[in-house]
């Protein structure tokens, strides 16, 4: 989201320095500055003219609706030597005829009397000279989240607001080893290839192997956001390592131990900073709750639970979502279950899962194909699996589920995978024009089996699975679950 920044300034040289530092910010669109009040108060009346003169020739607002702010900037800076008018009072005739603009007011003397004064005004925030980037980065981000806020109450569009509305979504482990890293490196790639910008975060904060995966050497971790107050664009700049994938990556610090200096309050706050910076973020929270990921998944829109078909790791899913409703963290019905490792054989299928542990269950489920995954895994290098995988397919079908891939190719639930390779990497064979109903696209059925004159040689899976076409749903139906050659 951009930002329109409206400089008042009358000193020369404090209008250079504003300047300067205005185009280094992020998504700033700093206006021509200003040099006296009544100039400033002409800018912002011909602006909500023009907003109010473009509403009218498109659809005439509701009565009372001020749907000029739409044209306004938002935020406005003013330093204390603006004349004719003195700052103070023109900061509180543009609160009184403007009230979506944040007014930033800049000033070589921040002590408390005039911070409460420029407060008693109407002003957003005050600007210590001589100025400094994070300063000024700060407050011009905190009155824009501000003005946002204050336009969707007056009528303004809430997709405007430049404040917290990334999507968060939360991967957490019913144990370890149940593939939650792999889950939300592939979710995250999945988004990104979607054209979303994305933050993959590593909360697992003791053993995170999100740099492992991605063949990544950071210095930077979230531990060295846990002590910041009032974390800037420049300091979230400087903590996030900018990806090859165009993901950008918030990891797990080297030294686990330091794990402990992140605690709920700085999971929070470095969340919101990324939830503005932002399409979505996606935190992997590993299998163990400490303060942090479980601050993460109480603030999560998706919350989702990793766990394997087998009996140890529902059990261990179920503690899971018993320990979140114990702390009130999260409500079993909140929480998306997502099954990995899935073969036809397995006793254990998702209805059983979600039956054990009252959660929903994704109908997205992801097979077990291991050699798939072992030499990305051994590499180090997760965004070179191969489109053709069948857990990179699903994983993507699993994206589309959950709204993180608006592509239109991506078919939700677990259908998507008819027109996919087989699970076990056959390629297709050719169906002859006298294949029975049902039988279309049964992988590894050879051609004379789907024609009823048997299976060729070394078709063994053709054998059974095409017998079990001819009869009904194939091996991909939505009821049955996949299998592994």
């Amino acid at each position: 989201m951009t930002i329109r920044i409206l400089p008042a300034i009358g000193d020369p040289d404090a209008a250079r320095a504003v300047s300067s530092l205005l185009h280094q910010l992020p998504d700033a669109e700093p206006a021509p500055t200003v040099g006296d009040s009544a100039a400033l108060l002409h800018a912002l009346a011909g602006a909500a003219a023009q907003g109010a003169g473009a509403a009218a020739a498109s659809a005439p607002p509701a009565a009372g609706q001020p749907s000029a702010v739409e044209a306004l900037p938002e935020v406005v800076l003013v330093h204390e030597r603006i004349g004719p008018t003195p700052a103070l009072e023109l900061i509180r005739e543009v609160a009184l005829r403007f009230p979506a603009v944040g007014v930033v007011l800049i000033t070589t003397d921040a002590g408390p009397a005039l911070f409460s004064a420029a407060m008693d005004a109407g002003a957003r925030g005050i600007v210590g000279m001589p100025l400094g980037y994070d300063e000024l980065a700060a407050r011009v981000q905190a009155a824009a989240q501000w003005s946002a806020g204050v336009r969707v109450h007056l009528g303004g569009s809430p997709e405007a607001a430049p404040g917290p509305a990334g999507t968060l979504v939360t991967v957490t482990g019913a144990k370890g080893g149940v593939g939650t890293t792999v889950t939300a490196v592939q979710l995250a790639l999945a988004a990104r290839a979607a054209g979303r910008s994305v933050a993959l975060v590593d909360l697992d904060l003791q053993s995170g192997d999100v740099a492992s995966y991605l063949d990544v050497q950071f210095r930077r971790s979230v531990v060295d956001l846990a002590g910041i107050e009032d974390i800037s664009v420049r300091v979230l700049q400087d903590a996030v390592h900018d990806h090859h994938t165009g993901l950008g990556l918030l990891l797990a610090p080297e030294e686990g131990e330091r794990g402990e200096e992140v605690d709920d309050r700085a999971a929070r706050q470095i969340i919101g900073a990324l939830r503005s910076r932002y399409e979505v973020v996606l935190v992997d929270c590993g299998s163990q709750m400490q303060s942090a990921n479980a601050a993460a998944v109480e603030l999560a829109d998706l919350a989702l639970l990793v766990t394997t078909p087998d009996v140890v790791a529902v059990r261990a899913a179920k503690r899971q979502v018993r320990l979140w409703d114990r702390l009130q963290i999260r409500k079993a019905e909140d929480t998306t279950t997502v099954v990995n490792r899935l073969t036809r054989n397995t006793e254990i299928q998702p209805p059983l899962v979600a039956k054990a542990t009252g959660t929903q269950v994704a109908r997205t489920h992801v097979p077990a194909a291991f050699k798939e995954l072992q030499p990305c895994v051994d590499a180090g290098r997760m965004q070179d699996l191969d489109n053709r995988s069948t857990v990179k397919q699903a994983l993507c079908a699993l994206a589309g589920e959950l709204g993180l891939v608006d592509s239109p190719s991506v078919r939700q639930g677990r259908g998507s995978h008819r027109a996919r390779p087989t699970l076990t990497g056959r390629k297709r064979k050719a169906i002859t024009p006298g294949a029975a109903p049902g039988s279309g696209g049964v992988p590894g059925q050879a051609s004379g089996s789907a024609s009823g004159a048997g299976p060729g040689p070394g078709t063994r899976f053709g054998v059974r699975r095409g017998s079990a076409a001819a009869a009904g749903p194939g091996p991909f139906d939505p009821s049955g679950p996949y299998e592994e050659g």
